[in-house]
């Protein structure tokens, strides 16, 4: 794993920074704050809007990373009373010693937080785990650009890969197909970037883009649906 440092974003949640790609891995305004809002309220809650009568919802992530998005996943699927069924992709896993300084649950106040935290980063890798008995998550160490996803598999992606700057292959055409193929007929794509040629090509491969106002820090979002 390469070497990470831990600081504090604007809303007093931590992110980290990979000095040798001079990126991070959450907002600098504010990583929790930046989650919550692309994630979940313009991820899950919308898709649960979309779709009042389903009884479950199955979600890949590629990125993995600090597991923020997969802990807060769980404590929404917990809240909604709603089985969330979560897939996560991740090339280069955390150490354990870098995890347990993360501060996310001592800054959220909600119940179970912490337990929860833990859970996802004991959950082992390669296997489906139970969270909580609305969650359940299955944390892959692979690449998502050689990992065979089957088509139609998925209701939901969320796309936390660095930025297209900083890891172009990531955001290729070959990976946008298999997010693309990955996803249900009705499916939702959410990610923070909002790059102009991401969302041409987004287009390209049969995706319909709503560019939505962004993150704190940020002036756009892409929600991306199949039809």
């Amino acid at each position: 794993m390469p070497k990470v440092e831990i600081f504090e974003t604007k809303d007093g949640s931590h992110s980290l920074l990979l000095p040798e790609m001079n990126e991070t891995y959450h907002s600098t305004h504010g990583a929790l704050t930046e989650a919550e809002y692309v994630f979940l309220d313009k991820g899950v809650k919308y898709w649960r809007a979309q779709h009042p009568e389903a009884s479950s919802l199955r979600i890949l992530e590629v990125g993995f990373g600090t597991g923020l998005n997969a802990w807060l996943t769980a404590l929404v699927a917990e809240e909604m009373a709603f089985e969330i069924a979560y897939a996560s992709l991740e090339k280069y896993p955390l150490d354990t010693e870098v995890l347990e300084q993360l501060n996310y649950a001592s800054k959220l106040d909600r119940k179970g937080a912490l337990e929860c935290f833990a859970a996802v980063h004991a959950s082992p890798w390669g296997d489906w785990g139970s969270i909580t008995d609305s969650f359940t998550l299955a944390k892959l160490h692979t690449d998502v650009l050689y990992y065979q996803i089957e088509e139609g598999s998925f209701d939901l992606i969320y796309f936390d890969a660095f930025a297209p700057s900083k890891q172009p292959e990531m955001w290729s055409m070959a990976v946008l197909t298999k997010m693309y193929d990955a996803l249900k007929q009705g499916g939702v794509l959410v990610t923070y970037c909002a790059q102009g040629q991401f969302k041409r090509d987004l287009k390209s491969v049969g995706f319909q883009i709503e560019e939505l106002p962004g993150p704190p820090g940020k002036k756009e979002m892409t929600r991306a649906v199949k039809p």
